[in-house]
């Protein structure tokens, strides 16, 4: 993982990147921080762990919310979006999702996780289903955005 993580750094040059991240609790940022020099690249983070969070700080639309979930395709999409538009970076990378060790009330089982991405051409969300416990959920997730990061920025 400190190997995308220095690539994203490398790679985005001098365009910035932020974050919204909800059941990875601020792992993509622990994860890009460490790298020397992400100060350069990466703006921030918000962890939104909770619907009124999403809506508050990242702007996610209550109906987003009510009708698709905290755990969908268009609340990745709105958190990318919101990240991207309030840290003011070129580029942002969502996560939400469920880590364990319960599924939501749509149904979704554990593991399932919503990763978005927004840039200025391109606003897109995909789908995953990770497996084992709660950590490697969640280590899967962040491992997943990162590449997701590199391969809309080849």
């Amino acid at each position: 993982m400190m190997q995308k993580a220095f690539e994203v750094i490398t790679r985005l040059g001098g365009r910035t990147l932020a974050t919204a991240e909800s059941c990875t609790g601020g792992g993509i940022g622990a994860a890009l921080t460490a790298v020397p020099g992400a100060s350069r690249v990466y703006r921030g983070g918000i962890i939104s762990y909770c619907n009124g969070v999403k809506q508050s700080l990242l702007g996610v639309a209550p109906s987003v919310l009510l009708e698709d979930g905290a755990v969908s395709a268009r609340t990745a999409c709105a958190m990318a979006q919101g990240a991207r538009s309030v840290l003011e970076a070129d580029i942002a990378v969502s996560v939400t999702g469920l880590a364990g060790p319960d599924g939501d009330e749509s149904g979704h089982p554990v593991g399932t996780v919503f990763i978005g991405y927004a840039d200025a051409g391109a606003v897109l969300s995909r789908e995953f289903h990770f497996s084992g416990d709660r950590d490697a959920i969640r280590q899967q997730a962040v491992d997943a955005a990162l590449a997701l990061i590199l391969a809309q920025n080849p």
